[in-house]
């Protein structure tokens, strides 16, 4: 599967829920969500992402995850795959082996909502603001669906009529660049 998404940097959390809440959209209760990511050693930022796998570590709540993203086509498409672990430590551990090195640590409260094929995650990432990102799972690896697909979740959230901005930057570059959560 490929995870396509779109992301904004939002003005007005309470407007934006209201204009989601008015679509039939009901967001979960918020949950807390430690990330740790890695790249390849020699990878660094500036460099290329497309094609090339990242890993993460993620904790949600007293649960362990291994997540692996590549970017196919541009940084908001990634083929995806994820899976439970019992040991954060030791899979840290295997990571290094692997030859990934740490790169920063994205910690965040999310709230999600699902609607149709569609999920909704209303994240307050510390130290640098509130995000919505809107995606989408659809098959494949590389169909040239993938801007027809952002384009479509970029439509829906113009036509809520809140104020929100287009992020093009992943939440790994949005932390570097602010100078938080290294390694």
């Amino acid at each position: 599967m490929r995870e396509i998404e779109v992301r904004y940097r939002v003005a007005d959390p309470a407007s934006l829920l209201l204009a989601l809440v008015a679509r039939g959209i009901q967001f979960g209760e918020p949950v807390h969500q430690d990330d740790q990511a890695y790249a390849p050693i020699g990878w660094s930022f500036g460099d290329e992402k497309v094609g090339i796998s990242f890993l993460f570590l993620r904790t949600v709540g007293s649960r362990h995850f291994f997540v692996l993203k590549k970017p196919t086509g541009n940084a908001r498409t990634c083929l995806e795959y994820e899976t439970e672990i019992v040991d954060r430590e030791q899979m840290h551990q295997a990571i290094l082996w692997m030859e990934f090195g740490p790169t920063v640590r994205v910690v965040k409260t999310r709230r999600t909502a699902v609607l149709d094929d569609i999920s909704f995650h209303l994240d307050y990432l510390e130290g640098i603001g509130t995000f919505l990102e809107i995606e989408r799972l659809v098959p494949g690896d590389g169909d040239g669906s993938a801007g027809r697909v952002q384009d479509e979740l970029a439509e829906f959230v113009a036509a809520l009529g809140v104020d929100v901005t287009r992020a093009a930057e992943t939440y790994e570059s949005l932390v570097r660049n602010a100078g938080n959560g290294r390694g």
